[in-house]
C-alpha cells in the first residue's frame, strides 16, 4: 500500500524500533516516519497526543505495522501491532493502534482507534494472546478497506496457542474473528498451531501463516491458508484455499517436523499480459526450519502462482543448493526466515521486474562473524539462479561485518526500493539500507538511514526491526 501520511502526494517511509526507550520506558517502542521530499521525520509512539494509552516498559510498540487508508480521506494511516501490551491484568494480551494520517501530519488529526480482545475484537483479553503479532492491510474488490490482525497466542476452546485472526473492515471498523474451526476454514484447530503468526495481503486476498500446524505426525511442519477480503454468509472472510508443502511424500522437501512452513510470506500481483487484468498473484512461502538431507535448519522457499479463482500452481522450490543459486546450504542458515517481494513495474510480470528477497540470518561466510546473515535477491519468475544476487555486510551492504548481526530478519519495500533493516549487532551500525529496483551493483544508488543522521534521533534499541 502507498505510504503518504500527510497527503502531499510524496511517498513516506516507516522504520520501526520496537525496543526503543520512550519517556524513560525501556522497550516501549516507537516508529520513525520519514516524510518524503526531505520534509523531516516524525516519531510515533504511545506517549504522543492523539494516541491512547501510554508508553510502558516492554510493550514493543511497532513489533508489526501496516499502512493503508483506513478512513478513505486520501491520507495513509498506520496500523501498529503491540503484541506485548498488557490489557488490565492480562500480561502480553496485545493491542493494535490505528493512528490516522492527515494534512496536519501523522497522529495530528483524528484520535487513534484501538483494537483488542474484550472490546472492538470481541473475545476476552487473556495473557499472552499477542494481539497484533502480525498485521496486514488490503481492500476488497469493491474498495472496502480491510485490516487483518493475528493473535497466534490465543487459546481457543482450551487449545493452547491455537491462534485467532480478526478482520476489521469498512470505515465503521466492523470486526469479525475466526480460527481454524470456523466454517469452511481448512484444517482443524489444534494446540500450538499459532494461526495468525504471519499475514500478507494484496488485492482482495490475504494469506495467513500457521507455522505451528502439525501435518500428520510431523509437529510444526506448517501450512498457509488464503481468504478473500469479502464477508461470506458465515460472517467471516471467505476461505479460498489451504496448503502445506506441495511435494511428494517421502521427498526430503516434503513436510517434516520443525519445518515451520509459513513463518514468512511474500505476495504481489501477477500481470499475465498487458490486457489481462484478472486477479492473479505470486506467493512465496518461507520454510526456515527445512532440513536438506543432513543439513539441519538450512531453510528453503516455495513459490506459487495463484489464479483469480484460487487455483495454485507451484513455480519453484528454492534453497541454497538449487542449481546456479549462489552459496551453499549450511546448518542453521534459516534461509527464508523473512521474505519480501519487489515489483519494479511494467505491463507484464517477468523475471526481470519481479524480484524476491530472502533473508538468511544464520549465514556466516567465515567463523569470525557468526550469524552475520545476508540477503539473497532472486527472480520471482523463471529459474531462481538465472540472475540472483547475494548481499551481506561488507559485500553489497555498506556496513562492516560483525557477529550476530542477523541480517535478513528485516526486509521490506517502499515503492520500487528494497529495504534491508539492520537492527542488531554493533549499535553504531544499526541502519536501514535502500536498494532501488533491488539493484546491488551500484553503490552510489544505495541509500542509508541511521539513528543520529538525517533528522533521525540518536540512540536506538533495534532501529529498522520492521521497515516499509
Amino acid at each position: 500500500m502507498s505510504s503518504d501520511f500527510n497527503g502531499d502526494g510524496v511517498r513516506d517511509k516507516v522504520f520501526a524500533d520496537p525496543q526503543a526507550t520512550v519517556a524513560g520506558m525501556e522497550k516501549a517502542g516507537q516508529l520513525h516516519v520519514l516524510l518524503g521530499d526531505g520534509k523531516g521525520t516524525v516519531q510515533v509512539h504511545q506517549s504522543m497526543p492523539n494516541v491512547s494509552d501510554g508508553a510502558e516498559p516492554g510493550d514493543q510498540f511497532g513489533f508489526s505495522f501496516a499502512v493503508y487508508d483506513a478512513n478513505q480521506d486520501g491520507c495513509s494511516d498506520l496500523a501498529v501491532g503491540i503484541p506485548y501490551e498488557d490489557v488490565g491484568t492480562a500480561a502480553d494480551a496485545g493491542l493494535v493502534h490505528l493512528i490516522f494520517g492527515s494534512t496536519l501530519g501523522i497522529g495530528q488529526g483524528t484520535p487513534d482507534k484501538g483494537f483488542r480482545h474484550g472490546a472492538a475484537l470481541g473475545e476476552t483479553s487473556e495473557a499472552e494472546d499477542w494481539v497484533g503479532y502480525a498485521v496486514a492491510t488490503t481492500q476488497s474488490a469493491t474498495g472496502i478497506p480491510y485490516l487483518i490482525i493475528g493473535a497466534p497466542g490465543e487459546d481457543v476452546s482450551g487449545k493452547t496457542d491455537s491462534g485467532l485472526v480478526s478482520a476489521v473492515y469498512g470505515t465503521a471498523y466492523t470486526a469479525v474473528s475466526f480460527d481454524q474451526d470456523s466454517p469452511g476454514v481448512w484444517e482443524d484447530r489444534e494446540a500450538y498451531d499459532q494461526f495468525g503468526s504471519a499475514i500478507v495481503a494484496s488485492g482482495d486476498y490475504f494469506v495467513v501463516g500457521v507455522p505451528g500446524e502439525s501435518v500428520d505426525t510431523d509437529l510444526s511442519a506448517g501450512v498457509v491458508m488464503a481468504f478473500r477480503a469479502s464477508i461470506n454468509t458465515d460472517g467471516i472472510p471467505a476461505p479460498s484455499f489451504g496448503m502445506g508443502q506441495l511435494r511428494a511424500a517421502g521427498s526430503e522437501k516434503s513436510a517434516e517436523t520443525g519445518d515451520r512452513y509459513g513463518t514468512s510470506m511474500a505476495f504481489l500481483p501477477y500481470r499475465l499480459s498487458p490486457t489481462d487484468f484478472k486477479n492473479q498473484f505470486l506467493l512465496a512461502v518461507g520454510v526456515p526450519g527445512e532440513d536438506l538431507a543432513d543439513v539441519m535448519d538450512a531453510g528453503a522457499v516455495q513459490t506459487y502462482r495463484i489464479s483469480g479463482t484460487g487455483e495454485v500452481t507451484e513455480l519453484n522450490w528454492i534453497d541454497q543448493n538449487t542449481a546456479d543459486v549462489e552459496g551453499e546450504a549450511e546448518p542453521g542458515d534459516f534461509f527464508g526466515q523473512a521474505l519480501t517481494a519487489l515489483d519494479i513495474g511494467g505491463s507484464v510480470s517477468t523475471e526481470t521486474n519481479t524480484r524476491l528477497a530472502v533473508g538468511v540470518p544464520g549465514e556466516e561466510s567465515t567463523e569470525e562473524h557468526l550469524d552475520k546473515g545476508g540477503v539473497h535477491i532472486l527472480p520471482f519468475l523463471g529459474a531462481p539462479g538465472a540472475s540472483d544476487r547475494w548481499i551481506e555486510p561488507g559485500a553489497g551492504i555498506p556496513s562492516p561485518p560483525a557477529s550476530r548481526q542477523l541480517v535478513g530478519t528485516s526486509l521490506g519495500t517502499s515503492g520500487t526500493v528494497l529495504l534491508v533493516g539492520m537492527p542488531y549487532g554493533p549499535a553504531g551500525e544499526h541502519a536501514v539500507h535502500g536498494f532501488p529496483g533491488g539493484r546491488t551493483s551500484d553503490a552510489a544508488q544505495i541509500s542509508t538511514w541511521k539513528p543520529g543522521q538525517g533528522g533521525i534521533p540518536a540512540g536506538d534499541g533495534a532501529f529498522g526491526a520492521v521497515v516499509r
